[in-house]
Protein backbone atom coordinates (compact mmCIF):
# COMPACT_ATOMS: atom_id res chain seq x y z
CA UNK A 1 0.00 0.00 0.00
CA UNK A 2 2.68 2.31 0.81
CA UNK A 3 4.68 1.85 -1.94
CA UNK A 4 1.33 2.84 -4.47
CA UNK A 5 1.49 5.90 -2.40
CA UNK A 6 5.01 6.85 -2.45
CA UNK A 7 5.86 5.76 -5.40
CA UNK A 8 9.00 7.30 -7.28
CA UNK A 9 8.05 7.38 -10.28
CA UNK A 10 4.93 8.27 -10.48
CA UNK A 11 6.50 11.91 -8.97
CA UNK A 12 9.27 11.69 -11.62
CA UNK A 13 6.56 11.31 -14.36
CA UNK A 14 4.33 14.36 -13.06
CA UNK A 15 6.94 16.16 -12.25
CA UNK A 16 8.42 15.73 -15.98
CA UNK A 17 4.68 16.78 -17.02
CA UNK A 18 4.97 19.62 -15.57
CA UNK A 19 8.30 20.65 -16.75
CA UNK A 20 6.73 19.49 -20.33
CA UNK A 21 3.64 21.80 -19.94
CA UNK A 22 5.94 24.76 -18.90
CA UNK A 23 8.31 24.24 -21.79
CA UNK A 24 5.16 24.45 -23.89
CA UNK A 25 3.82 27.33 -23.27
CA UNK A 26 6.83 29.45 -23.64
CA UNK A 27 6.52 27.62 -26.86
CA UNK A 28 3.49 28.56 -27.64
CA UNK A 29 3.81 31.81 -26.33
CA UNK A 30 7.28 32.69 -28.53
CA UNK A 31 4.31 31.09 -31.61
CA UNK A 32 2.06 34.16 -30.81
CA UNK A 33 4.88 37.00 -30.42
CA UNK A 34 6.08 36.19 -34.18
CA UNK A 35 2.86 35.79 -35.58
CA UNK A 36 3.69 38.69 -37.97
CA UNK A 37 7.47 37.73 -38.48
CA UNK A 38 7.61 37.46 -42.49
CA UNK A 39 8.71 33.13 -42.86
CA UNK A 40 8.26 32.14 -39.17
CA UNK A 41 7.37 28.66 -38.75
CA UNK A 42 5.40 27.63 -35.38
CA UNK A 43 7.17 24.99 -33.28
CA UNK A 44 5.19 22.48 -31.11
CA UNK A 45 6.63 20.16 -28.24
CA UNK A 46 6.09 16.44 -27.82
CA UNK A 47 6.03 14.87 -24.70
CA UNK A 48 2.91 13.03 -23.77
CA UNK A 49 3.57 10.29 -26.95
CA UNK A 50 7.06 9.99 -25.69
CA UNK A 51 6.35 9.17 -22.40
CA UNK A 52 3.51 6.85 -23.04
CA UNK A 53 6.19 4.60 -24.93
CA UNK A 54 8.35 4.56 -22.67
CA UNK A 55 5.70 3.67 -20.28
CA UNK A 56 4.81 0.85 -22.90
CA UNK A 57 8.30 -0.29 -22.92
CA UNK A 58 10.22 1.14 -25.40
CA UNK A 59 9.61 1.17 -29.04
CA UNK A 60 8.01 -2.38 -29.12
CA UNK A 61 11.51 -4.06 -30.20
CA UNK A 62 12.72 -4.04 -26.76
CA UNK A 63 11.22 -6.20 -23.52
CA UNK A 64 10.35 -4.04 -20.59
CA UNK A 65 12.91 -4.66 -17.76
CA UNK A 66 11.57 -6.27 -14.22
CA UNK A 67 12.70 -7.38 -10.78
CA UNK A 68 12.90 -10.96 -10.40
CA UNK A 69 14.18 -10.50 -6.29
CA UNK A 70 13.68 -7.54 -3.91
CA UNK A 71 17.33 -7.19 -3.29
CA UNK A 72 18.10 -6.79 -7.23
CA UNK A 73 18.94 -3.10 -8.27
CA UNK A 74 16.37 -0.56 -8.61
CA UNK A 75 16.00 -0.18 -12.66
CA UNK A 76 15.84 2.97 -14.19
CA UNK A 77 12.33 4.28 -14.26
CA UNK A 78 11.19 4.77 -18.03
CA UNK A 79 9.59 8.08 -16.91
CA UNK A 80 12.74 9.54 -15.95
CA UNK A 81 14.36 8.76 -19.24
CA UNK A 82 11.90 10.65 -21.32
CA UNK A 83 12.73 14.50 -22.59
CA UNK A 84 10.08 16.79 -24.27
CA UNK A 85 11.19 17.36 -28.01
CA UNK A 86 10.89 20.89 -29.46
CA UNK A 87 9.95 20.59 -32.99
CA UNK A 88 9.54 23.21 -36.10
CA UNK A 89 6.64 22.34 -38.09
CA UNK A 90 7.67 23.71 -41.50
CA UNK A 91 5.30 21.89 -44.21
CA UNK A 92 2.85 24.63 -43.95
CA UNK A 93 1.94 28.41 -44.61
CA UNK A 94 -0.84 30.23 -43.55
CA UNK A 95 -0.26 33.28 -46.00
CA UNK A 96 2.01 34.44 -48.96
CA UNK A 97 4.71 35.66 -46.10
CA UNK A 98 5.35 32.26 -45.40
CA UNK A 99 4.56 32.00 -41.46
CA UNK A 100 2.50 29.56 -40.79
CA UNK A 101 1.21 30.50 -37.48
CA UNK A 102 -2.78 30.83 -36.77
CA UNK A 103 -3.15 32.96 -33.32
CA UNK A 104 -6.38 31.16 -32.63
CA UNK A 105 -5.24 28.15 -32.63
CA UNK A 106 -2.18 28.57 -30.78
CA UNK A 107 -4.42 30.33 -28.23
CA UNK A 108 -6.56 27.48 -28.05
CA UNK A 109 -3.62 25.35 -27.37
CA UNK A 110 -2.62 27.56 -24.74
CA UNK A 111 -5.84 27.57 -23.16
CA UNK A 112 -5.71 23.45 -23.55
CA UNK A 113 -2.32 23.55 -22.07
CA UNK A 114 -2.91 25.68 -19.38
CA UNK A 115 -5.73 23.23 -18.11
CA UNK A 116 -3.28 20.47 -18.22
CA UNK A 117 -0.44 22.21 -16.11
CA UNK A 118 -3.16 22.86 -13.79
CA UNK A 119 -4.26 19.29 -13.41
CA UNK A 120 -0.73 18.03 -13.39
CA UNK A 121 -0.21 20.41 -10.47
CA UNK A 122 -3.02 19.43 -8.56
CA UNK A 123 -2.09 15.73 -8.85
CA UNK A 124 1.47 16.79 -7.68
CA UNK A 125 -0.50 18.45 -4.58
CA UNK A 126 -2.61 15.67 -3.79
CA UNK A 127 0.81 12.93 -4.12
CA UNK A 128 2.65 15.25 -1.39
CA UNK A 129 -0.73 15.43 1.13
CA UNK A 130 -0.69 11.76 0.63
CA UNK A 131 2.55 11.34 1.76
CA UNK A 132 2.15 14.00 4.48
CA UNK A 133 -0.90 12.03 5.58
CA UNK A 134 1.26 8.81 6.05
CA UNK A 135 3.99 10.60 7.69
CA UNK A 136 2.11 12.08 9.92
CA UNK A 137 -0.29 8.42 10.98
CA UNK A 138 -2.95 9.50 8.83
CA UNK A 139 -4.24 12.38 10.61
Amino acid sequence: MLNSIVSPLYAATLEQALSASSLRHKVISNNIANVNTPGFKKSEVVFESLLQRALDGGDGDTLPLVKTHEKHLPLASPGEMVTPVVNTIGTTSMRTDENNVDVDIEMAEMAKNNIYYNAVAQQIGKYYTGIKSVINGGK
